[in-house]
C-alpha cells in the first residue's frame, strides 16, 4: 500500500479509516477466525455540524496489538465523585415558549430531553429560579406586595405566576422522569425586603433576614405539596453581580450570616432535608465560598458550592475542594451566545463546562436556558438578549436544536444518575473524563482540543481499541 499516494489523494481521515480496520482484521487472526464483534459504543459530534450525536457503525473490539498512538487509559479501581446528573434551567420563559408548541410537539420535545428511549437525551437535573430569573417576561417574587407595604408573615406568599406555565410544564417533565433532580435559586427577594425597594441590585436587610429564611420554607413546602421536590437551594444567584434584573448583592459575610443564623435553622426546624448550596457564581472567585465554608457555624448547615464560568478557570473548583474536602461541588449554569459559533461552542464547553468540572469534582454540569424563541425572548428589561437556549422554538409546530442541545447530551445520554467518575489519562490535546455507571457500563467522553485529527488508544484493563476523532469533533464512548 502507497501511504504517501493516498495521504495526498483521500487525506488523514481515509489512511486513519484504513489503519483501524488492517488492526480489526489483527485482532480477529488468521482467515478461519470469526470476525471481531463490536465491543464499543461510539457516539460522534462534528465541529462543523456534518455528524450531530450519531451512533457510529464501525467494530470497535478490545485487543492487543502494538502501535505508537496516543493511550487514554481508563481505571475504574480509582473512582471519585458521584454524578448527581446533567441538564439545563427551566426558566419561566422556556416554560412560556415550549407551552407555546401543539400538544403533539411539545410531547415529542419532552420525550426528546427527558425520556429514557433510543431518540431521548435522558435529562436529568433540572435548575429554577425562585420567583423570576432575567430570562422571565418581567421580574416577579413570590410575595409582592404594593409599594410601601411589607408583608412579615407572608400571608401573600403565592406561586400564582408560575402555576401558568412554569409548574404545569414541570408535573408533565416528572411524568416522564420522576427522579429529576432539581436545585432552585432566587435572583432577588421581594423587592419591599431589600434596601433599594428595587428588582435591580441592592442588599437585603437585616431586620427581614429570618423572614427570607421563611420564604425558602414556604418556597419547597408549597412545591412539596405540589408534588415536586427541591433537591437543592442555593441563597442568590450570582451574588456579586447586582446589575441584572433581578439580582442583589450578597456578600460571603452576609451569606454566612444568613445560613448560620437565619435559614440553616428555620430548615431544621421544618425538617427540610433540601441541600443548602453556597456561592452559586464565577470561578474566579474561589475565596467566596471558602470564607463561608471557614465560618464553622455556618458550614454544618452546607452541603456545598455551585459554580458558573464567566469568568475565571475550572480548576477553582478543584481549589474548594482541597480546602474543604469533605464538600460537594456543583456547576449550574453556561450560556451559549446568540452569535456563537457550533464548532467553537461545542468544543469549549465540552473541555470547561462538561469534562471540566466533572475532572474537578463537580456532581452535575447545567447548561443555562433549555428554551427560547426566535428573538432570544422572553427576557427582562435589561436581562440577558444574547442567551441562546438549547432549543429555538420557532412555531407551534416546529423547534431547532442547538449547540447546548448536544453539550449536554455527549453526558446526560450515557451517564446515569449515580454513575462515578473513574480515572483517566489526559494525553495532549484529547480532554476527556471517564465513569462507571450503576449497570458497571464504562463511558468515556473525549474532546479532540488539538489542531489535527486524531488517532488514539482506549485502554482498558490491560487491552486497548483504536479510534480516531476530527479535530474539535467530541466522541462518547460506552462499553
Amino acid at each position: 500500500m502507497n501511504i504517501k499516494k493516498y495521504l495526498s489523494r483521500y487525506g488523514f481521515i481515509l489512511v486513519a479509516a484504513i489503519l483501524i480496520v488492517l488492526l480489526s482484521c489483527k485482532q480477529s487472526g488468521d482467515k478461519d477466525t470469526p470476525p471481531a464483534t463490536n465491543e464499543v459504543d461510539f457516539w460522534l459530534t462534528k465541529s462543523d455540524e456534518t455528524v450531530k450525536l450519531q451512533k457510529q457503525t464501525g467494530i470497535l473490539a478490545f485487543g492487543t496489538p502494538v502501535n505508537q498512538y496516543p493511550v487514554i487509559e481508563v481505571n475504574e479501581n480509582t473512582a471519585y465523585q458521584t454524578i448527581d446528573g446533567f441538564g439545563y434551567t427551566l426558566t419561566g420563559g422556556s416554560a412560556d415558549v415550549i407551552n407555546s408548541l401543539n400538544t403533539t410537539k411539545k410531547q415529542e420535545l419532552l420525550q426528546e430531553l427527558f425520556g429514557s428511549g433510543e431518540s431521548s437525551i435522558a435529562v436529568s437535573y433540572l435548575r429554577l429560579s425562585i420567583g423570576a430569573s432575567d430570562l422571565n417576561a418581567a421580574p416577579f417574587s413570590y410575595n409582592d406586595v404594593a409599594e410601601g407595604q411589607t408583608d412579615i408573615n407572608l400571608e401573600h406568599f403565592s406561586l400564582a405566576k408560575d402555576t401558568v406555565n412554569l409548574i404545569p410544564l414541570l408535573k408533565e417533565i416528572l411524568a416522564i422522569n420522576p427522579a429529576i433532580k432539581i436545585i432552585a435559586t432566587p435572583w432577588s427577594p421581594p423587592v419591599w425586603m431589600k434596601d433599594n425597594n428595587s428588582f435591580v441590585g441592592g442588599s437585603l436587610q437585616t431586620k427581614y433576614y429570618a423572614v427570607y429564611a421563611q420564604y425558602f420554607v414556604k418556597y419547597i413546602q408549597t412545591m412539596k405539596a405540589l408534588g415536586i421536590t427541591i433537591d437543592a437551594i442555593t441563597p442568590q444567584n450570582e451574588p456579586l453581580h447586582p446589575g441584572n434584573n433581578p439580582s442583589l448583592l450578597m456578600t460571603a459575610e452576609q451569606q454566612a450570616d444568613f445560613i448560620k443564623n437565619h435559614i440553616g435553622p428555620a430548615f431544621q426546624t421544618a425538617g427540610i432535608n433540601t441541600k443548602i448550596v453556597i456561592y452559586d457564581h464565577n470561578c474566579d472567585k474561589p475565596d467566596y465560598p471558602i470564607s463561608v465554608l471557614n465560618d464553622a457555624a455556618a458550614k454544618a448547615f452546607i452541603n456545598g458550592s455551585a459554580f458558573h464560568l464567566y469568568a475565571g478557570d475550572i480548576s477553582a473548583l478543584s481549589t474548594v475542594k482541597n480546602a474543604h474536602p469533605d464538600k460537594a461541588l456543583y456547576f449550574t449554569e453556561q450560556y451559549t451566545p446568540s452569535n456563537g459559533n457550533f464548532g467553537g461552542d461545542l468544543n469549549w464547553h465540552l473541555k470547561n463546562v462538561i469534562i471540566g468540572s466533572m475532572r474537578n469534582w463537580s456532581r452535575n454540569a447545567l447548561e443555562w436556558n433549555l428554551a427560547n424563541d426566535a428573538t432570544f425572548g422572553p427576557h427582562t428589561d435589561g436581562g440577558c438578549t444574547t442567551c441562546k437556549g438549547a432549543i429555538t422554538i420557532e412555531t407551534g409546530s416546529t423547534y431547532t436544536k442547538n449547540v447546548a442541545f448536544y453539550i449536554i447530551a455527549h453526558a446526560s445520554k450515557f451517564v446515569p444518575v449515580n454513575s462515578t467518575r473513574i480515572e483517566s489519562t489526559v494525553p495532549s490535546g484529547l480532554n476527556n473524563a471517564a465513569f462507571k455507571t450503576p449497570q458497571g457500563k464504562k463511558v468515556l467522553i473525549v474532546q479532540n482540543d488539538g489542531s489535527n485529527a486524531q488517532i488514539f488508544n482506549i485502554k482498558y484493563n490491560g487491552k486497548w481499541v483504536v479510534v480516531s476523532l476530527d479535530k474539535g469533533a467530541v466522541g462518547t464512548f460506552v462499553w
